[in-house]
């Protein structure tokens, strides 16, 4: 599908979604739905993509970049939350000297968040399972504030050469976790002693509550 060419195109489009299944979705671009559910998650991403005409792919930007807004899947349990945090962005394990908040990939990334939820309970069968409700969201001034006290102190630890003593508890509204194929991919970054050495990629991840938060003031 063509990219939309405004805010009101991508938001008719999203809504459209609401309500229609994977299985449906995936017989319109003639994909396959895989049977182990763990793989669902690409096919779901790859599916909201086509549909609203996301045009950024893997690059470092908006997948709506002419309009300035990033796409983001959200998983909900049974109880309506989100099931688990949400990947936002790549984070550099070499920070460049200077660079602030307000000019970061993730900071481009959630200026303006299209929200498409997507069942994700076990007691839905995968096929059946069917796109929620999206909406449309902007960080307030206390959200950039969380978010940018949380980048500039786990931005600092990595600078440090701290990368490896960062856990999940670090951080308020963000995380910075793994985000790799697999235990044996790995990249350079600095170590604690100003050695490079060997570690897991890191990514920006959403906490689950502050996405619940945000999609419940969006109600």
């Amino acid at each position: 599908m063509n990219p939309p060419r405004s805010i009101d195109e991508l938001e008719t489009r999203a809504t459209a979604l609401a309500g229609r299944t994977i299985t449906e979705l995936a017989g319109q671009y003639g994909l396959a739905v895989p049977a182990n559910p763990r793989r669902t998650k690409g096919l779901v991403g790859q599916l909201a993509e086509l549909a609203l005409g996301a045009t950024a792919g893997s690059r470092p930007e908006p997948d709506f970049n002419h309009l300035g807004v990033e796409l983001k899947t959200v998983p909900i349990n049974a109880s309506g939350s989100p099931a688990e945090s949400t990947y936002v962005c790549v984070a550099p394990l070499h920070p460049r000297a200077g660079t602030c908040f307000e000019q970061s990939p993730l900071a481009a990334k959630l200026a303006h968040v299209l929200w498409l939820p997507i069942e994700s309970s076990s007691q839905v069968p995968l096929e059946h399972r069917r796109f929620g409700f999206a909406r449309l969201w902007q960080p307030t001034p206390s959200d950039w504030a969380l978010l940018k006290m949380d980048w500039e102190e786990l931005t600092e630890q990595v600078s440090l050469g701290y990368v490896q003593s960062i856990t999940a508890r670090h951080g308020v509204v963000l995380q910075l976790r793994p985000k790799g194929r697999n235990s044996r991919d790995l990249v350079a970054a600095m170590g604690p002693e100003g050695r490079l050495i060997q570690t897991n990629p890191r990514g920006f991840y959403l906490r689950a509550r502050f996405t619940a938060d945000i999609l419940s003031r969006s109600l």
